[in-house]
């Protein structure tokens, strides 16, 4: 049987305590044993994002929030700028769309971050843009946006009256984000990535500001209502059955992160583990191609990039391929979550070995 480790930008590697911790026998969600699991898993969440809201969770993957995230908070007909730099930013106007919101892209090439005086710009055109949508990290192309500033220009421009949206899913617990004090209105996450878990939850929470939205929304929710779901999880409990066990690993893998090694160390931690690999694909003689790159995730350009991968699984290291028109053209290696320097070392010598087999076949051809 083959052995493998994950370098995929979701789903990343689990600890072995947090997969103990998954396997334990379950419990019934509607009992004081759920409800302390999960009062201590909802104030740990607050920490992580930053803020003094509630954090709900959903049996979902990202997307799940990501959906719930508009069909909360806009009405049928309100106009969104999305920032499209990749499939996810694509994503969100594909959402917005499938629930009747008018959408104007800003659209950026791939590898790059939005600049914020093109919001700016954009803000300053319109003024019946009612949500700005954006990525803290875009996982399709590993560029990190600007999110705090982002933030400052549209609370400048339009204080109260408009929504800031940031899907944080290769973002939160891998680089500082902080959602009350950067203007942040909902912040999403996912489990699969810096958190440590299997597919299966989401996060959201929602500042003041957009709960004031919420209350004139009409569009249509049930499962992913917010509004259901915090008046629920405030008494310890969900709306619908949980994923019990996913919240029984959620809670270990946030004492690791909070409790343990502490936000900080990790934020410096992910930086720590991307500069040893970037490093490494210099060497090589490799491009970075993500122009502002995230801590969470490096993109390497390189010819014949789907062999290169398949050879890269073969030798023991689990990486991914591009996405839309970057397939075939990069590859993507995480390192946020449960990595070590020793990780990164281990996946560099794994590319360097790949590369060097097809400059050696090519050579001889």
């Amino acid at each position: 049987m083959q052995k493998f480790l994950l370098f995929t930008p979701g789903p990343a590697e689990v600890p072995s305590r947090v997969l103990k911790a998954i396997s334990e026998p379950i419990i019934h969600h509607r009992s004081q044993d759920f409800r302390e699991i999960f009062f201590e898993v909802r104030e740990k969440l607050k920490k992580l994002f930053a803020t003094n809201q509630d954090v709900i969770v959903f049996a979902s993957s990202g997307t799940g929030a990501m959906e719930s995230a508009v069909s909360n908070f806009f009405c049928r007909g309100d106009k969104a700028l999305v920032i499209n730099a990749g499939k996810f930013g694509e994503r969100w106007s594909q959402i917005c769309r499938a629930y009747s919101l008018e959408v104007e892209e800003i659209k950026i090439p791939y590898g790059y971050a939005v600049d914020p005086s093109d919001v700016r710009k954009a803000l300053q055109k319109d003024g019946k843009i009612k949500g700005v949508f954006i990525q803290g990290c875009e996982t399709s192309t590993g560029v990190q946006h600007p999110v705090k500033e982002v933030g400052e220009v549209i609370r400048e421009e339009r204080g109260d009256d408009i929504l800031y949206i940031v899907d944080g899913i290769t973002a939160v617990g891998v680089f500082n984000i902080e959602m009350d004090n950067w203007g942040i209105d909902v912040l999403i996450t996912g489990s699969q990535k810096a958190l440590m878990l299997p597919p299966g939850l989401s996060m959201l929470s929602a500042s003041q500001r957009a709960l004031k939205f919420m209350e004139k929304s009409d569009l249509p929710k049930f499962y992913f209502s917010v509004k259901r779901e915090m008046k629920a999880q405030q008494e310890g409990e969900t709306a619908w059955t949980p994923a019990i066990s996913l919240i029984k690993g959620l809670r270990e893998s946030l004492r690791m992160i909070i409790d343990e090694e502490g936000l900080q160390n990790v934020f410096e931690r992910h930086k720590r583990l991307a500069g040893i690999l970037r490093n490494m694909v210099e060497v090589l003689g490799l491009k970075i191609f993500a122009k502002k790159p995230a801590p969470g995730l490096t993109t390497i350009e390189i010819d014949d990039a789907e062999k290169i991968r398949k050879r890269m699984r073969e030798l023991g290291a689990w990486v991914a391929g591009g996405q839309g028109e970057l397939k075939g053209k990069i590859i993507r290696i995480a390192h946020m979550g449960y990595y070590t320097e020793g990780d990164m070392i281990y996946v560099g010598n794994v590319l360097k070995q790949a590369v060097e087999e097809f400059k050696s076949k090519a050579s001889a051809n």
